[in-house]
């Protein structure tokens, strides 16, 4: 292909730019050099091998865990008029002879497959008959036993670069904390691969966490606020799952449950009907996973506590894909904490036992947080993030600061002096002047820090400790018992140089505050929100002729640009952001009609 990757990236995919990292990253692919890539969901991660691949040589390989995701993939990227396709255990007989068919001729640009099924023996011998652009490890977190959706049969990737030496390999996901990182690269032999960190980010999606008083009046009155907006409900169980949808159903609301102890048939059938906004309304454990390609979910509402701040970092990231608002609400209650703790505890895999409790204690205090949410949440994934972000529920309604100068010192200084090598706990047991065996067989009650807070309850001591985390005086390993230890910033707050405030923990709860309208808006012009439900109905009709997802055709972002700067000719259309030239010459004087035909009103 003689184009430059910008050109492809405008002629098919219908960007004028590339996203920050991104031309350097598919710059780096065309030349051959292996990579890891971490990007927030939404931020386009795809097209980071999915360019290269018509750049290079021969078919890009796709590796993805699963079945619904890579039929979205495949689906979008025949509709931009990219030659894709899947061979999975959902094709029948003779379209899976079709597609390698296809492989073999040199007609495919993109093939999507399992991990188990490229790693086969029949198929990596197939490969070697083929010119390969480039192998992607997509959702590359699942091969690691640190992250939060391991998946064995992702550690058979280990052996690609053995097995086809040549083709670079780009590891690529969204969801990463740094030890999750160091075992990807490791189990994907990818030691020398450069990587490309380029945050955790979602400024579109605003973090809110209320308390759980009364839930399923909390949660019907939330869609009551979203009326005609797509959104998931997260539940912890599938008996709640169900008790969940039948609440909405009751209230008038359609929506339909998702979850492990369904056929196969329903799952794909309640899959196809969200994807297509025939429901708006998934009810879902996080059986409910990896397979959301959906751009225009604008709310993720957590009925119940997630174990990990992965999960949730990951779940909440299905909202906004196409980078327009969205909302993601937790419901926080300290009953749920208890029913998480004794899942965890039914393992006999005390290491993964370990693990888990650990990931629930930063969850935990993502939720007791006083702090803005998404530096807390950002802290974990080792991202700082200078200021509040304006768009959490703590930045909009701030609570109470107060100093907390000296019992930070007094926190800081008992870290040191049980010499840097315990938790949390411990500290504060110290702290508060517990005799506890441990406690007098260590001498602990000996220190100086020993019980210098015993007037404070333990409680006050764990969010003086958390705060110190989150705001880069402690650090806490996680690989090591989550031990405490100082960093650099501590000396100047030890020293008397600088100070600590704090928000004033919450000592009753809390009614939840109302969340703030956020103004249509796109490209920071205001659209108009009548042609783009115009707009967004045509999509649909469209989208139900052809048997795809509306989000195929154009995404929420793509028509709110439309129904914003109002195009009347094919030039103009064709400078609306996800308006390639294959979509112009399929859809484009439809939408241009319904665009025309309102501004004449």
């Amino acid at each position: 292909m003689q184009n430059s990757p910008l050109d492809t990236l405008k002629e098919v995919f219908g960007y004028t730019s590339f996203r920050p990292f991104q031309q350097e990253i598919v710059d780096r692919i065309i030349n051959g050099e292996d990579l890891f890539v971490l990007m927030p969901t939404g931020g386009g991660k795809s097209l980071c091998y999915q360019l290269p691949a018509l750049h290079r040589k021969g078919v890009g390989i796709v590796v993805s865990p699963l079945i619904s995701l890579m039929k979205d993939q495949v689906d979008a990227l025949v509709a931009a008029g990219v030659r894709a396709a899947a061979y999975n255990s959902s094709a029948s007989a003779g379209e899976a002879r079709q597609t390698l068919a296809r492989l073999h001729d040199g007609q495919l640009d993109l093939l999507y497959i399992a991990p188990e099924r490229l790693m086969s023996s029949a198929f990596l011998e197939r490969l070697r008959d083929i010119e390969i652009s480039l192998f992607a490890i997509d959702e590359a977190h699942c091969i690691s036993q640190w992250g939060h959706d391991f998946r064995p049969e992702y550690r058979q990737l280990a052996r690609l670069r053995q097995a086809l030496p040549g083709p670079p390999i780009i590891a690529l996901t969204a969801t990463a904390e740094p030890h999750t990182q160091k075992d990807i690269l490791s189990g994907l032999k990818l030691e020398n691969a450069r990587c490309f960190i380029t945050g955790f980010d979602r400024p579109n999606i605003r973090y809110t966490v209320v308390d759980k008083l009364k839930p399923a009046n909390q949660l019907i009155k939330f869609i009551q606020k979203h009326p005609k907006e797509s959104g998931i409900v997260y539940a912890l169980s599938r008996k709640r799952v169900e008790s969940v949808t039948a609440d909405l159903k009751k209230n008038g609301i359609k929506a339909a449950a998702y979850h492990a102890g369904l056929s196969a048939k329903t799952r794909q059938e309640v899959q196809d009907a969200f994807q297509r906004d025939n429901i708006l309304i998934v009810v879902a454990t996080v059986a409910f996973g990896m397979g959301i390609d959906k751009s225009n979910i604008r709310f993720v509402f957590h009925y119940d506590l997630p174990k990990n701040i992965e999960g949730y970092y990951q779940e909440t990231g299905r909202a906004g894909r196409d980078g327009l608002p969205a909302e993601a609400l937790l419901l926080f209650g300290y009953g749920d904490i208890a029913l998480v703790r004794g899942l965890i505890e039914k393992s006999d895999n005390s290491a993964r036992k370990r693990i888990e409790n650990q990931k629930l204690n930063s969850m935990v205090s993502f939720g007791e947080a006083q702090s803005c949410r998404r530096r807390v949440l950002l802290a974990y994934f080792g991202e700082k993030l200078e200021v509040g972000c304006g768009n959490c529920d703590i930045c909009l309604n701030p609570p109470e600061l107060v100093d907390v100068t000296e019992n930070a010192r007094k926190a800081l200084s008992c870290v040191y002096r049980v010499g840097q090598r315990f938790g949390i706990g411990h500290v504060i047991d110290v702290l508060r002047g517990s005799k506890n065996q441990r406690i007098l067989q260590l001498g602990h009650d000996k220190l100086s820090t020993y019980g210098i807070g015993k007037d404070r309850a333990q409680e006050y001591w764990g969010a003086i400790l958390r705060h110190l985390i989150q705001h880069g005086f402690l650090n806490q390993d996680p690989d090591n018992y989550s031990v405490l230890t100082l960093t650099e910033a501590a000396r100047p707050l030890l020293q008397g140089s600088i100070g600590v405030q704090m928000a004033k923990p919450r000592t009753r709860p809390v009614t939840p505050a109302k969340i703030p309208s956020t103004k249509k808006r796109v490209l920071d012009y205001d659209y108009d929100q009548g042609l783009f439900e115009k707009l967004r109905t045509l999509r649909k009709q469209l989208a139900d002729e052809e048997g795809v997802p509306p989000f195929v055709i154009f995404s929420d972002a793509s028509l709110a640009e439309m129904a914003a700067v109002l195009p009347q000719d094919r030039d103009a259309m064709l400078l609306v952001n996800g308006v390639g030239r294959h979509k112009l010459e399929h859809y484009g004087d439809q939408f241009l009609e319904v665009i025309q035909a309102w501004t004449e009103v």
